[in-house]
């Protein structure tokens, strides 16, 4: 029964949270930043262009394009308009006829101007994600589904309730903890059901991001690292004077979420391993299950680790050529707030990874001990 209703409750709250959450929380948001609309339309005509090959990246040009452009929605659906487009390293959209794409529309002093924003993403987008589901639905088929659901339950949570609470101003280290244990427990309950291998699951990622989170916001005290320095952290402090924005708070927020799945799957790994060991030899002691599941946790914990670093290493790819570039010598890029911050929350996320091996093993021994304890008590 429990299993039929909670989807049912978790695709009411997603629904409950998109329809509500814009309208509670627009007291919260200050001005509009962008004044212009942005729109798509359609490149009718190149009448003049100006091009050098790019001297650095391969197949991109340097210059300007004069074009025609036929708007094709809001409310200058239909009209053309004269665009001056401009090539350089940063702005680079390379205009054909017959180009579709984003174009960005202001109105000043009774006058209207266009220009090129961008190429046209969203299909291609929404073409991937339909690859992905359809991908997730075959493999994974009902189980699948859930998944899927649990995704977009952990989606809901972080637009249409974290985001709007941390731009209202509360604390950002309890709304964190307490927002990633709701999607946490949805996430298991939706995915495991209702046994004691998802409730040890549930309590040890609770316990794992909690310390990893714990951590890095203790040593990006330490080395007064903040919000500010995370990637795009300063283009907050252009629109925080609208809001009651923690931004102190948000690098253990962000070690949370980028940590979260990484911890969700070991948990689950060592709670299913150590259920499964007893159920083929009831007869182990607790402190032979506890060893079992920290051997098995060594395997898992090798491979999770490297993954989580690769992760944020990625990230950092640009930023680790720039300093390899440039000759910087160890003292110099070690400091570097952005380095110092991908090496905070990696080594942060690893250790909330290890920690969740033992406290997992411990809690499904726990849960496994009761219910044994109850079942002699029984008979």
């Amino acid at each position: 029964m429990k299993k039929a209703i909670l989807p049912i409750v978790v695709v009411l709250s997603i629904l409950l949270m998109s329809i509500y959450s814009p309208k509670l929380t627009r007291q919260y948001k200050g001005g509009q930043v962008f004044s212009q609309e942005f729109v798509e339309g359609v490149v009718t005509e190149v009448t003049s262009e100006n091009l050098m090959y790019d001297p650095i990246v391969k197949g991109k040009y340097r210059g300007n394009q004069t074009l025609n452009v036929e708007i094709l929605e809001g409310k200058d659906k239909g009209k053309e308009f004269q665009v001056h487009n401009s090539l350089s390293a940063l702005h680079n959209v390379y205009a054909t006829k017959g180009l579709k794409a984003i174009f960005a529309i202001r109105e000043s002093d009774g006058k209207t101007t266009a220009w090129l924003y961008n190429l046209k993403r969203d299909r291609a987008i929404y073409f991937l994600g339909t690859i992905f589901i359809v991908a997730v639905l075959i493999l994974g088929k009902m189980k699948g589904l859930k998944s899927l659901l649990a995704l977009v339950f952990t989606g809901s949570v972080i637009i249409y309730i974290l985001i709007p609470l941390l731009f209202k101003g509360v604390d950002p280290i309890s709304t964190s903890i307490i927002l990633s244990s709701i999607i946490i427990i949805v996430s298991f309950l939706l995915i495991g059901g209702f046994d004691r291998k998802t409730y040890s699951a549930i309590i040890g990622t609770i316990c794992g991001i909690t310390i990893a989170g714990l951590i890095s916001y203790s040593f990006g005290n330490v080395m007064n690292l903040s919000g500010l320095n995370l990637s795009e952290g300063q283009q907050l402090l252009y629109i925080t004077k609208d809001f009651k924005l923690k931004i102190e708070g948000l690098l253990f927020v962000s070690i949370l979420i980028a940590s979260l799945g990484a911890v969700m799957d070991v948990a689950m790994s060592i709670s299913s391993s150590v259920n499964e060991i007893h159920q083929h030899k009831p007869n182990l002691s607790s402190k032979e299950l506890f060893h079992s599941a920290m051997v098995i946790g060594k395997d898992i914990v090798g491979t999770m680790i490297n993954t989580l670093i690769l992760a944020f290493a990625g990230g950092s790819l640009p930023l680790m050529m720039m300093i390899w570039g440039y000759g910087m010598v160890y003292q110099q890029f070690i400091n570097i707030p952005a380095i110092a911050i991908e090496i905070v929350n990696a080594l942060a996320g690893s250790i909330g990874i290890i920690a969740t091996v033992p406290v997992t093993a411990v809690v499904s021994i726990l849960l496994i001990k009761k219910e044994r304890e109850e079942k002699n008590e029984n008979n």
